[in-house]
């Protein structure tokens, strides 16, 4: 897997490319951890370019949206191809991560909506 972070003013994009499973799944929550580390707590996690994705890669998400909460930031997903919309829809995750069609929209989410209280159990 790739992972490129751009900055546009106060949310940052984590672009992946390729595989996100047991092997890319530690670079993805290290790079988000170093995000937060920063301060950074607005996030997007583009996934137009991820060709796979499994059990250990949704994890990992999951595991990422844990970790900006407790942060108290927000993280949104963006560009899911309709295979990983399927995998969304029947583990029912649509319901748990925000999703947006494009960067710009996930973007402006930012904007339009202010960050909910979040309240996450240990």
């Amino acid at each position: 897997m790739e992972l490129r972070v751009e900055t546009h003013q106060s949310v940052d994009v984590l672009r992946l490319s390729g595989r996100l499973d047991l092997v890319s799944a530690s670079a993805l929550k290290d790079a988000l951890r170093q995000r937060l580390a920063d301060r950074r707590l607005q996030l997007v996690i583009d996934l137009d370019k991820v060709h796979f994705i499994n059990s250990s890669g949704l994890g990992a998400l999951i595991s990422c949206l844990r970790d900006v909460r407790l942060a108290k930031g927000r993280l949104v997903l963006c560009r899911l191809a309709p295979y990983m919309e399927e995998i969304f829809a029947i583990t029912t995750l649509n319901r748990v991560f925000e999703c947006h069609a494009s960067i710009a929209d996930a973007i402006a989410a930012f904007a339009q909506s202010p960050q909910e209280a979040i309240t996450v159990r240990s």
